[in-house]
């Protein structure tokens, strides 16, 4: 595979960046302990990556081990226990009840985790016949809040534009929006958008790169997005996400360029029909240029150390590029390939229902 524009003094490291995300679906180092609790995330971030690579078959003989373990973190029902259940998945072998505890906070499906758990057994081409539906759905429920944004857990702790997000694609992926207040969350998106045309994580929060992009998707996906924004705030809203480029992306005025953005702006761009304005040699140059030549990934800024998350934004926001058809699919963060697998499953459950 080669990307739309390369670089001679910077070029694709494509071998390397496949190694390094084969790598991190094994032992991490230490310095990434911190994210042990959301290990689904980080091996979304690697298996999604090898399939924009076009490098699947290098995990082929993983490929059952993998859905068997995503599996394993779906939140089901005990039947020898009557405690209500918040169904979904949880993000890691280490938020589960030790046997020496009744009784683990942390032992609960996280929106986020059942997203990515989601898109990932998709990539992995699994049926999602495993996947408890109805009770899924049915926990979104009570994660919505007055204002319409959404918990990522049941329990009293943050909430804002990302969950908002990561709900809107779980109902996309399981083809039911019956369990959540549409309307709710269109007037919460239209409450967070601000003067400058951005929108924030909340009603009255800064502009940032990554909520309008959730904002956006989240209407996108719903197929709201021309009814909830007039034609001059959808412009005043191009015109702020164009001006987030200087040579790649950054996420809010006078912050560095951030190669994360390269994906939740260029995405952004996308949906709203308007990706020709990027100059996209200048990205890509930038982008290339937060490679690591040695271990291979991508990093947050030149020099950087590269991490899992920058490189796999990294890669599928340079492939939205349009010369023949995207590769990334703008709305979920999956692989084109990946939403047209998607597609076929939705067109099998509407025969079968």
């Amino acid at each position: 595979m080669e990307f739309p524009v390369n670089d001679s003094e910077f070029p694709f490291i494509r071998d390397k960046h496949i190694k390094y995300c084969t790598r991190c679906l094994g032992v991490l180092p230490e310095r990434c302990q911190s994210i042990d609790s959301s290990r689904i995330v980080t091996a979304f971030f690697a298996i999604s990556a090898l399939d924009h690579l076009n490098a699947l078959d290098k995990i082929e003989n993983d490929r059952q081990h993998l859905i068997d373990w995503i599996y394993s973190m779906q939140v089901t029902a005990n039947e020898d226990d009557p405690t209500p259940v918040d169904f979904g998945f949880r993000g890691s072998t280490t938020c589960m009840i030790s046997e020496n505890s009744n009784y683990d906070l942390c032992d609960k499906a996280h929106v986020a985790m059942t997203y990515t758990a989601l898109s990932t057994l998709v990539i992995l081409g699994d049926d999602l016949s495993k996947v408890e539906k109805e009770n899924i759905l049915s926990s979104l429920k009570d994660l919505q809040l007055p204002n319409g944004s959404f918990r990522p857990m049941n329990i009293d702790c943050e909430n804002d534009m990302r969950f908002v997000y990561c709900v809107a694609c779980v109902c996309y992926i399981l083809q039911d929006w019956s369990t959540i207040d549409v309307e709710k969350i269109i007037e919460y998106i239209k409450e967070s958008r601000n003067y400058d045309g951005g929108i924030g994580q909340g009603p009255g929060l800064e502009s940032h790169g990554g909520s309008t992009f959730c904002a956006l998707a989240t209407l996108w996906l719903m197929g709201k997005l021309e009814e909830t924004f007039t034609e001059k705030e959808l412009n005043d809203l191009k015109r702020w996400l164009i001006f987030r480029q200087n040579h790649g992306f950054h996420g809010r005025p006078n912050k560095p360029d951030d190669t994360c953005y390269t994906f939740w702006i260029g995405a952004s761009l996308k949906i709203l029909g308007c990706y020709e304005f990027v100059n996209y040699s200048e990205v890509s140059r930038f982008v290339f240029s937060a490679q690591d030549e040695i271990c291979g990934g991508i990093s947050k800024l030149v020099d950087f150390t590269p991490d899992i998350l920058h490189t796999y934004l990294g890669i599928s926001g340079l492939l939205l590029f349009d010369k023949g058809k995207p590769l990334t699919h703008p709305g979920l963060n999956i692989s084109q390939r990946a939403a047209n697998y998607l597609s076929k499953l939705h067109k099998q459950w509407k025969l079968q229902s």
